[in-house]
């Protein structure tokens, strides 16, 4: 069977989608060895409180009591779990305008986030304003574009970093969409903003390479796709190779399942996106054998 009527086959039964570059592992082969589950968020926009139960869109859906229950079942299915985020953690709610960031950060944490990138939005009470608050959070900020040298962000957050599940090494790394003419100067300061084609290659060499990762992951605030040039994780995704998977924000995107594009040499790369406010959760499975050959499915799930 080709490998395209594989992935389309596959989903109608439930399997959302497949890493085929990697070799699939038919249902008569042994058993699966090691099950890596990657959780994920973005663009929640300090929406703390579910929606209203009159709510004409979201009734009742999202919410951080409601995400630490879901995050916590999964975690207890399989310990081996990444909870990540891709940006746009601050602004939409009076909670941001009153606490500035600090309630969003202290319950990631709480939920036991690994790492977040960094959004459009977490500059909103400036760069003095984000620095104030990262002592709140207790995970990793990534960020590979942005040069935060002369500013007071320097020296806080990471470009990568490489977390171990089950002897399984992941690499993540971060990525931020362009500032100028988004955020106003006087919020960003003197950060730089760098070529995202040219700093995904980079960390990607680097995690695959010198790290030894099995997992290459980018959190990417880029946004999924636009019309004309502007960069997007679609055009990432095709402009790079050794990514396995971008977790997308910015443009709000609900994806049902992720989506599989042919990366610079043709192999396959998943992109997921879920949305905005917390009424979805990311959740992608991915199966190691002992050959170490490995495939991933994912799916959206309603909080």
């Amino acid at each position: 069977m080709k490998r395209r009527d594989f992935i389309k086959n596959s989903a109608a039964a439930g399997v959302m989608a497949s890493v085929g570059s990697f070799g699939l592992l038919s249902f008569t082969e042994p058993p699966r060895k090691k099950k890596i589950t990657i959780l994920h968020t973005n663009d929640v926009h300090s929406h703390i409180d579910s929606f209203p139960r009159d709510h004409a869109q979201y009734a009742g859906q999202g919410g951080a009591a409601r995400r630490y229950e879901l995050i916590r079942r999964i975690r207890q299915e399989n310990p081996n779990t990444l909870l990540l985020d891709a940006g746009d953690m601050f602004q939409g709610t009076p909670y941001f305008n009153f606490y500035g960031g600090e309630l969003e950060f202290k319950l990631m944490s709480k939920m036991g986030y690994d790492a977040a990138t960094i959004g459009n939005h977490e500059f909103d009470n400036g760069i003095e304003g984000l620095a104030g608050q990262l002592h709140h959070a207790h995970f990793r900020i990534l960020s590979a574009n942005y040069d935060f040298s002369n500013t007071m962000l320097d020296g806080l957050t990471e470009p990568y970093r490489v977390f171990v599940r089950d002897g399984i090494r992941i690499g993540v790394f971060g990525l931020g969409i362009e500032l100028e003419g988004l955020v106003g100067k006087k919020q960003y300061k003197e950060t730089k903003y760098l070529d995202p084609v040219e700093m995904a290659t980079e960390m990607a060499t680097v995690l695959r390479d010198q790290e030894q990762c099995d997992l290459v992951i980018c959190l990417s605030h880029l946004g999924y796709e636009y019309r004309g040039d502007k960069i997007s994780d679609i055009k990432l995704a095709g402009a790079t190779r050794d990514i396995d998977l971008i977790i997308g924000g910015h443009t709000h995107t609900f994806l049902p399942k992720p989506v599989v594009v042919s990366n610079k040499d043709g192999k396959d790369v998943l992109i997921n996106q879920v949305g905005w406010a917390g009424v979805r959760l990311g959740r992608i499975d991915f199966y190691f054998d002992q050959n170490d050959q490995k495939e991933g499915e994912g799916v959206s799930i309603k909080v």
